[in-house]
């Protein structure tokens, strides 16, 4: 029987899955197996002869250097993973076996795609890692500072924008923006084209000076931008909110197709988290501020009172609690209805706003009724002086819904420590002080003027 003779060494090669490389001493490809094609996108005949490291993407340079090198000094090498930049300017991860031939000064490696491995690996720790942030972050601002460091693990971030709707402004905000060039030289207006663009069609883009069927705004901007673009949308269920943008400011058409579905991936889960920190925003500010007046309620003031109150006591200051109620409101519920009222309240509370200072803490306790917290050591004499600008600052009538309502408040004051050295003991101090005011303001107000003054029905203005 007549036997075949075996396959060439090459042959068997060829047919190897994986890739078979034969590196020089300098570092040049000598001989590379038929897979290296399908692997890294060139030709046998185009890899021999060229550096190795000219292939390996930028950021794996150095330490791909320092394994060759010991891989050199007889150390043999096995799964050692990197990423190499294809023909098609795609990055492909290589899990890499090799060692060092004495004899020949030849260094041989075998190179397995693993690719696909790597990003589903990636995206999964992105899943949990974006989630852990959206849980632990103390605001936006961290939240998305933390989404760009795990962004960059996947793809590429020269430079990194996060672009949100404000219809109001007419154009998006960008409330984080970093680049590794010159921040001066930011090319905010064609990001804000792109959230634009992004929010308006829900699809991910991909935006280069090659790039065909984009509308004529994006042709405009190609035309003057040779910077490669990609952008996703962030949606929510109540529809787009914004974008995610890189930008490689290099102009080395880092990007291509397989980056969209990744960065689309991130803004997806970025969306949820923006859409969670806001809820939680919304939450907070519900529990803590008045929902008409946007002031302070009760449940914040008692909090900001008791941190007063330890920081005047660890420093030996003085503070000044005002209780405001409006006289004759009721009138004006009654009289013009709860609407008009609620209108009142809202302009009261903006006056008052407007006539303390910011180190103050003005409340809603509820009602027709406020506080104002007088912090920094504030003397009897200058708590009076407060109220007198108060009192004088509601002189002036507020146009509410076509009518011009004067309205004055009752103030009573307490002080720390003389009148009570806790919340409620101040608190009830300034509350009886407050009545006291306002019985004394009704004697007044039978032989004079009613407070609630209707300068004229209807606003001819």
């Amino acid at each position: 029987m007549k036997t075949e003779p075996p396959p060439s060494l090459e042959t068997v090669l060829d047919l190897m899955l994986d890739a078979v490389c034969v590196v020089d001493a300098d570092g040049c490809f000598v001989y590379v197996s038929a897979a290296c094609e399908s692997i890294f996108g060139y030709t046998q005949e185009e890899m021999i002869g060229r550096q190795m490291m000219e292939l390996v993407a930028p950021e794996d340079r150095e330490r791909t250097l320092l394994a060759a090198q010991q891989v050199m000094s007889g150390q043999p090498s096995l799964h050692f993973e990197n990423r190499y930049i294809r023909r098609d300017g795609q990055r492909v991860d290589i899990m890499w076996s090799a060692r060092w031939s004495e004899d020949d000064q030849l260094r041989v490696g075998v190179a397995r795609d693993i690719t696909r491995r790597k990003r589903s690996e990636s995206l999964q720790e992105a899943v949990y890692a974006i989630s852990e942030a959206a849980h632990n972050a103390a605001d936006l601002p961290s939240l998305f500072e933390q989404v760009h460091q795990i962004t960059s693990r996947l793809i590429p971030t020269p430079s990194f924008f996060v672009a949100l709707n404000a219809p109001d402004q007419g154009r998006p905000i960008f409330p984080y923006v970093r680049t590794d060039g010159d921040p001066a030289r930011l090319p905010l207006d064609p990001a804000a084209v792109l959230c634009a663009e992004v929010t308006r069609t829900g699809q991910a883009l991909l935006l280069t000076a090659s790039s065909e069927g984009v509308c004529d705004t994006l042709k405009a901007l190609t035309a003057t931008e040779s910077f490669c673009w990609l952008a996703a949308p962030l949606s929510t269920r109540q529809g787009c909110i914004g974008a995610l943008l890189l930008n490689d400011t290099a102009q080395n058409a880092t990007y291509c197709e397989q980056d969209i579905d990744l960065l689309q991936f991130v803004a997806n889960q970025v969306a949820t988290a923006i859409e969670r920190k806001q809820m939680q925003a919304r939450l907070e500010r519900m529990a803590q501020y008045d929902e008409l007046t946007g002031l302070p309620n009760r449940a914040f003031l008692f909090d900001r009172l008791k941190t007063a109150l330890a920081r005047a006591r660890r420093n030996d200051e003085r503070l000044s609690l005002l209780y405001l109620d409006l006289n004759g409101f009721k009138q004006v519920n009654d009289g013009y209805g709860h609407s008009v009222g609620d209108l009142l309240l809202q302009a009261f509370a903006r006056r008052l706003n407007q006539h303390t200072r910011e180190t103050d803490t003005v409340a809603r306790m509820g009602g027709d009724e406020f506080v104002v917290l007088l912090e920094g050591s504030p003397t009897a004499a200058d708590t009076a002086v407060v109220v007198t600008h108060i009192l004088a600052a509601m002189q002036a009538p507020m146009e509410l819904a076509g009518l011009a309502l004067a309205i004055q408040p009752s103030i009573g004051v307490a002080h720390f420590p003389e009148h009570g050295t806790d919340e409620a003991s101040l608190l009830r101090r300034a509350d009886e002080a407050m009545y006291q005011a306002k019985s004394a303001s009704a004697q007044q107000r039978a032989n004079d003027d009613p407070v609630v003054d209707i300068s004229h029905h209807q606003n001819h203005h």
